[in-house]
């Protein structure tokens, strides 16, 4: 199978992209490349509850648990998932691994519960020369972003930004690099550009695309971000605090910014916290911060979370996706979970 086709649709004042994949006739290109697109098969448990002791709480900050599910897969690169985008009915997906491979697939519900994933196919990414970023030596691809058919990735070990047209051959598109600011460079290698937001029309800095670091600091300890861009480009921080790094974002039809954060200790193990941010506080110099609306720990079916969407439902709910990176460790899992929030 190979994708393509695809048609963009608005949701709640958010335009988002929905992919819908289609058969390759036989013999074409794409069917003959090494590097087209494959089917695979993707194993999903259902996580009944989220805390691990109260199994009748459903209540975590201003969020309500709807779901979860663990994924397992035999395909021997599945897995190291670093974010994700959905379509505006929260089916179809776009994922992919820090290794450089996308995943896209359909969410299968039972009422509003998750309960497996179909469809689901894996492909490289391409670089600008229609190769694997791999052969390049790019690696960490750890942020995603959409712009309509535009579908952007952030690397952060050499710290750039790759805008795909999904219009060209859909996964099969060769990604081209973005200019970022010169001191997007300097950000460390395994602490770098960690989430991307793209701001649609009908929001402040319609046109921007934002990108924040997970872990480079400006001179006052706060998280460096950047504004690519847009009306009005440059830099800004998120405000520190409890030694907690972003790890991906996304815009809420409200015009908030919610930052998904993580911590980790040996003594403490994982911790997970979500700020809500209002997007007009983001402004070149600014130090933004927020209320923290949603925090878990391992008394939580949580791991290493790092990607984070919203949606909103027929029936008017805000739905919130957030899905795991097992670092490809036996000792890990790809955890998808999805909560409503509360307002």
């Amino acid at each position: 199978m190979a994708a393509a086709g695809l048609s963009t649709l608005a949701a709640s004042g958010i335009a988002k992209a929905q992919f819908v994949p289609s058969p390759v006739s036989p013999g074409s290109a794409a069917e003959a490349s090494t590097d087209a697109p494959i089917s695979i098969e993707v194993e999903a448990r259902p996580i009944p509850w989220f805390d691990r002791h109260d199994h009748d709480r459903v209540r975590f900050g201003a969020l309500e648990y709807r779901s979860g599910l663990v994924l397992i897969s035999a395909f021997p690169r599945f897995g190291g998932l670093s974010g994700l985008r959905l379509d505006p009915k929260g089916e179809r997906f776009i994922s992919f691994s820090d290794r450089g491979h996308w995943f896209t697939g359909r969410i299968v519900y039972e009422g509003r519960a998750m309960i497996g994933l179909a469809d689901v196919e894996s492909a490289p990414m391409l670089g600008p020369e229609g190769k694997p970023i791999t052969a390049r030596g790019w690696f960490d691809s750890e942020s995603i972003a959409l712009d309509g058919s535009f579908v952007y990735i952030g690397l952060e070990r050499v710290n750039k930004v790759l805008r795909f047209d999904f219009s060209k051959g859909f996964t099969r598109a060769r990604g081209e690099v973005v200019p970022l600011p010169k001191a997007a460079s300097k950000l460390p290698n395994n602490k770098g550009l960690e989430a991307l937001v793209f701001v649609p029309k009908g929001q402040p800095l319609a046109g921007t695309l934002i990108a924040m670091s997970e872990r480079g600091l400006d001179a006052s300890g706060n998280l460096v971000a950047f504004l690519v861009g847009g009306p009005t480009p440059g830099q800004f921080s998120v405000r520190g605090s409890e030694e907690f790094d972003i790890s991906d974002a996304t815009l809420l039809p409200t015009g908030d910014l919610l930052i998904l954060e993580r911590k980790f200790s040996w003594l403490s193990g994982i911790g997970i916290r979500i700020r809500r941010i209002p997007l007009v506080s983001v402004v070149p110099g600014a130090v933004i911060d927020g209320p923290s609306i949603f925090e878990a720990n391992l008394v939580d079916e949580v791991d290493n979370m790092e990607g984070i969407d919203a949606h909103v439902t027929a029936e008017g709910e805000t739905v919130l996706t957030m899905v795991s990176d097992d670092n490809f460790s036996p000792i890990q899992r790809t955890l998808l979970l999805q909560f409503t929030l509360v307002k």
